[in-house]
């Protein structure tokens, strides 16, 4: 919302989580949704009706999972109201499930880890008989796991990871009873830092209209979350790796695809797909490759000549990520305060930190603190 704002376009946010940043900034408007997983009939038509009461048929861009996989199952009725790619739609709404995910990268030739979809035990132990370990098992999409009991170990977990066969066994008990369906993959070994990310964007021709890699620096949680701090890079093998795999599956719009180099062979492989805008995506800005924007002139018509990326001299930072990350990285010994800081040096660039959005910036200011704070004594506590 805040760059097509920047640009000179009208941004308007919808959302069915009323926390969420969007409603308190002052890049556009925000209109609260009914939930498009649990109440889909009534989200399709609170967005027909806001298209009909906004009097146009306005660009359509998905920034969360939830929203990818709407637009994918309500298109045919959404056609008519929103402008958007319909060959594309479907292909992204199979690559938010990780079990579609990795079957299209495995036919199109992308280098993944050993992975298993499974549905019940007997999967598991036949996954358990092939891999390396450590593994990792993760839902189908986030969002199951969010649904589990607050009770349940799993719950709100994106990943959950096992040394052992018997580690592996036991998490899954935990998600079997509720949740059977799930991935199990191998762990791709190595330090956060040798994780990188293909930012880009492709036109309904099929063309790539613009991309950038970027390296992570630090996650969080550390080793399997988010990039919370990266800075581009040149990677010609990770950038013809992805290239090749979307243009394999025809796709078209908005996408980062995130892999790592594992520390056992040097081979790069996937992590995962994220078929829509991403926070580390906005990173793409500043390298002069503005995806968001490409995309939207794409979608009306006005589809732009392919443009590299021109900047490198900076780190893209996620302040509301980066700061409870610190004390994780210290407790494994993983960084210094000075190594921490040194990171810091500009010139930087924020996604969250905006003084000119200041109701935004201000709670994401108060978090970080009180994250940083909180992990820095947690710290001294083990210490001591």
């Amino acid at each position: 919302m805040r760059d097509l704002e920047r640009r000179g376009v009208r941004a308007i946010g919808v959302d069915c989580f009323a926390g969420n940043a969007g409603f308190r900034s002052r890049y556009g408007k925000s209109y609260l949704c009914p939930n498009p997983d649990s109440e889909p009939a009534e989200w399709a038509a609170f967005m027909r009706s806001l298209s009909r009461n906004l009097g146009s048929r306005p660009v359509i861009i998905p920034a969360a999972d939830i929203f990818v996989s709407a637009l994918g199952r309500h298109a045919n009725d959404l056609q008519a109201d929103y402008t958007f790619s319909p060959a594309s739609v479907a292909v992204q709404a199979k690559l938010v499930t990780k079990e579609q995910q990795y079957a299209l990268a495995a036919k199109a030739g992308f280098p993944c880890p050993l992975t298993s979809y499974i549905e019940a035990g007997e999967g598991l132990d036949k996954f358990c008989g092939e891999a390396r370990f450590p593994c990792l098992l993760k839902p189908l999409t986030h969002r199951e796991w969010e649904t589990l009991p607050e009770e349940n170990p799993l719950h709100g977990k994106k990943v959950a990871t096992a040394d052992t066969a018997g580690e592996l066994r036991a998490l899954y008990r935990h998600a079997e009873p509720l949740r059977p369906k799930a991935i199990v993959q191998e762990v791709i070994v190595g330090a956060d830092d040798a994780k990188f990310c293909y930012l880009s964007v492709y036109g309904t021709s099929g063309e790539r209209l613009g991309y950038c890699v970027v390296r992570e620096l630090r996650s969080y949680p550390i080793q399997f979350g988010s990039a919370s701090i990266v800075e581009p890079v040149v990677d010609e093998e990770i950038s013809g790796l992805s290239d090749r795999f979307l243009r394999e599956i025809g796709y078209v719009g908005l996408c980062e695809i995130e892999v790592k180099r594992d520390a056992r062979d040097g081979r790069v492989r996937l992590i995962e797909v994220n078929p829509r805008v991403s926070g580390t995506g906005d990173c793409s800005i500043y390298t002069g490759v503005d995806v968001g924007w490409l995309h939207y002139l794409d979608l009306i018509g006005k589809t732009p000549a392919p443009i590299d990326a021109t900047r490198f001299d900076f780190r893209h930072v996620t302040l509301q990520r980066d700061a409870p990350a610190f004390g994780q990285y210290l407790n494994a010994g993983l960084t210094t305060w000075g190594q921490w800081w040194r990171a810091y040096r500009p010139p930087l660039e924020f996604f969250d930190v905006d003084f000119l959005d200041w109701r935004v910036t201000r709670q994401i200011l108060y978090n970080a603190l009180r994250a940083l704070a909180g992990g820095v004594l947690r710290h001294w506590h083990l210490r001591t």
